[in-house]
């Protein structure tokens, strides 16, 4: 009986152990480093970060917002360790108390109506706005000028993120060659004329820019590049959207990324010169 009962004692203890590890691991999801399963982008820029495709597409609107509205490549670091710390880049429906969202912005704090804060767009244009109201932010570490956004009760906690966040704004600010690269699923969310739509639509409301009607050999669109930079500023975004707008194939200068490889691969004739990118989505069928 007595060992029956230390066995109990110990099968008792297990129990708690792993339930203890579970709720661990389900409160500090987004502080964890190590690679999930799932995750299918690689960002390699001075340094590497892993993300799934869901937090490729978030941390690059959200760089493509703060180039938009001109904000220097620290105020990016800093939106994109928020984000990271507040949701682990992820449009979060819900979160302590009434935050929504990416930031995890409170509609009871004067950030917005809740409709209006779960759009990734929304929140990183009041995001910006709020960081550009505090006085010598430029010049604070980065866990002290987010702070004073967010007033955080755990205000150290942003500066941990600090070095993930320098890597995917080098690669999305476009600092970086063929920095991203994602491998996406089989089926995509959308095809077909309908994906270039959706596709054209979304760099608007990121960039501010408009594509042209793509060759007649392809279904998608053509982004006109001023340099080097903004070649590789639109690439990227392409290729952080792929899974989400169904893109299969991404050229700039002489290099293409391809859903089916899920790399860049040197290519001949790759895009004039250098003078335009070049976006397919998966066509209809």
């Amino acid at each position: 009986m007595r060992t029956r009962a230390i066995v109990a004692g110990g099968v008792v203890l297990v129990l708690f152990a792993v339930i203890g590890v579970l709720l661990v691991v389900r409160r500090l999801g987004s502080d964890l480093r190590l690679p999930l399963a799932g995750r299918s982008c690689t960002v390699q820029a001075d340094g590497r970060v892993v993300l799934d495709a869901d937090q490729m597409a978030n941390a690059a609107t959200i760089a493509a917002i703060g180039a938009q509205l001109g904000m220097p490549e620290r105020g990016v670091v800093v939106a994109l360790a928020t984000a990271y710390q507040e949701s682990g880049l992820r449009n979060l429906p819900n979160g302590d108390r009434d935050s929504i969202g990416l930031f995890q912005q409170r509609p009871s704090q004067g950030w917005g109506k809740p409709t209006q804060i779960s759009d990734p767009r929304y929140a990183a244009k009041r995001f910006y706005g709020a960081l550009k109201k505090v006085r010598g932010w430029e010049g604070m570490r980065i866990t002290d000028a987010a702070q004073r956004v967010q007033r955080s009760a755990f205000p150290e906690a942003y500066q941990k993120w600090a070095d993930e966040s320098a890597v995917l704004s080098r690669a999305l600010l476009g600092d970086a060659t063929r920095a991203v690269a994602c491998s996406v699923g089989r089926t995509p969310v959308m095809r077909g004329a309908a994906a270039a739509a959706a596709l054209t639509r979304s760099l608007e409301l990121d960039w501010g820019v408009v594509g042209s009607a793509a060759p007649a050999e392809l279904t998608g669109l053509t982004l006109a590049a001023t340099g080097q930079r903004d070649g590789w500023r639109y690439a990227h975004w392409l290729v952080s959207h792929a899974q989400d707008h169904g893109v299969k194939r991404v050229r700039f200068e002489d290099l293409e990324w391809t859903a089916r490889d899920g790399k860049w691969v040197e290519v001949s004739g790759g895009s004039d010169g250098g003078a335009r990118v070049v976006a397919e989505v998966f066509a209809e069928g």
